[in-house]
C-alpha cells in the first residue's frame, strides 16, 4: 500500500512533529512510501526565499536525521508533475468549491490580501495525492476536507475524460503520540508558532529544553496526588505525562511537578540526542544529502510521468 505524506517548511521541526508524525511515518514506511517536503505549498504566505531554502535544507537533513528511508524522500518542487496536474486540475476544480474551503477562509481572516495560490492550493494537494495512485489517505479533521475536494476532482476527471486517477478513500491515520504545546497545552505544538516558548524543537539543546519544560504550564495542586492525568482539569500535567511516556518513560511514583519536570527533560534530551548527533553529522556533508533528494526526486519523476502523461492525453494534451 502506497504511504504519502509531505510536510510543509513553514517552521522548524519540533517534537510534536517527531512524536505525532515522523516517528509513525518511519514506522510505516514500505517500498510503496513517498515523504515529501511541500515547498510548493510554503509559498502560497508571504515568506522569505533565503529563508524558505534554510528551511528547506534543515527539514531535508532532520527526516534524514530521524531515521526515515533515504529512497522514499523528496522534495516537491523537484517534481514539476506536481504543479503540472495541479493545472490540469484546475480546469477541472470550481470556484463554488474552492471557496467553501475552510482553511483558506481562516488563513485570509483579518488580512489585506491574499495570494491566489492560498484559494487553489488545496488543487495542488490534490495532485500531490492522485500522482502516486493512492488507494487510501490518512488525514486529520483538519485536512479531510481537501481530500474530499480531491476525491471529487478525480471522479470528475475521470468522467469527463476517462479513468485516469485511482480514487482515494479517506482512513484515520494511525494514532501518534499528541504533543501540546508547554505554555498553552490546550493547542497543538505547532512549528510554525510565532513565541516558540512552548515549543522544544528537534535541534534544542539540553539547556533550552531543560529551561522550557521548567516553565511548563501545570496548575496550583500539590502534593503526589497532583501527578496524574485529567485533561479536563489538569492540561498541562497531562501534556507533560504525554510526553515522558512518548519518550519512553514513566510518570509512576513521581511525587512533584518538579520530579516529573525533570523525568520529562531527561527523557526528551534522550530521545533527541541521536537525532541532533546525526544531524550534526549530515550538516557536515551537505552534499551526501543533496544526492539522497536528487534520487528520491528521480524516483517520484518516474512515478508519476505515467499519470502526468495519461491526465495530458485524455484532457486533449499533446
Amino acid at each position: 500500500m502506497t504511504h504519502l505524506s509531505l510536510l510543509k517548511p513553514t517552521g522548524h521541526l519540533t517534537l510534536g512533529n517527531h512524536l505525532g508524525a515522523l516517528r509513525p511515518m518511519r514506522e510505516a514506511a514500505t517500498g510503496d512510501s513517498y515523504y515529501g517536503i511541500a515547498d510548493l505549498h510554503a509559498l502560497t504566505v508571504a515568506h522569505d526565499p533565503a529563508a524558505l531554502r534554510a528551511l528547506v535544507q534543515e527539514m531535508a537533513t532532520l527526516l534524514l536525521a530521524v531515521g526515515l528511508e533515504p529512497a522514499t524522500l523528496f522534495v516537491q518542487s523537484h517534481v514539476p508533475a506536481h504543479s503540472e496536474l495541479a493545472y490540469l486540475l484546475e480546469c477541472t476544480a470550481t470556484t463554488g468549491e474552492l471557496n467553501r474551503m475552510i482553511q483558506f477562509k481562516e488563513k485570509g481572516r483579518g488580512v489585506p490580501t491574499t495570494r491566489a495560490s492560498l484559494f487553489t492550493y488545496p488543487v495542488l494537494m490534490a495532485a500531490d495525492i492522485l500522482l502516486y495512485r493512492a488507494e487510501r489517505v490518512p488525514v486529520g479533521d483538519d485536512q479531510r476536507q481537501h481530500v474530499e475536494l480531491t476525491r471529487d476532482l478525480a471522479l470528475r476527471f475521470n468522467q469527463a475524460y476517462g479513468p485516469v486517477f485511482t480514487v482515494p478513500e479517506i482512513a484515520t491515520p494511525a494514532a501518534g503520540a499528541r504533543v501540546m504545546d508547554l505554555q498553552d497545552p490546550t493547542t497543538k505544538m505547532g512549528k510554525s508558532h510565532q513565541s516558540g516558548a512552548g515549543i522544544i524543537y528537534l535541534l534544542d539543546p539540553p539547556d533550552i529544553i531543560r529551561r522550557k519544560v521548567a516553565r511548563a504550564v501545570t496548575d496550583s495542586a500539590t502534593g503526589s496526588a497532583a501527578v496524574r492525568r485529567d485533561r479536563a482539569t489538569k492540561p498541562g500535567v497531562t501534556n507533560l505525562i504525554d510526553i515522558l511516556e512518548a519518550c519512553g518513560g514513566s510518570a509512576d511514583g513521581l511525587s512533584s511537578y518538579g520530579a516529573l519536570k525533570t523525568a520529562v527533560t531527561e527523557a526528551v534530551v534522550e530521545e533527541l540526542a541521536p537525532i541532533q548527533k546525526r544531524y550534526a553529522d549530515l550538516a557536515c556533508d551537505p552534499a551526501s544529502v543533496t544526492a539522497v533528494y536528487a534520487a528520491g526526486a528521480e524516483r517520484c519523476r518516474e512515478v508519476t510521468a505515467p499519470v502526468l502523461a495519461a491526465a495530458r492525453a485524455a484532457i486533449g494534451l499533446g
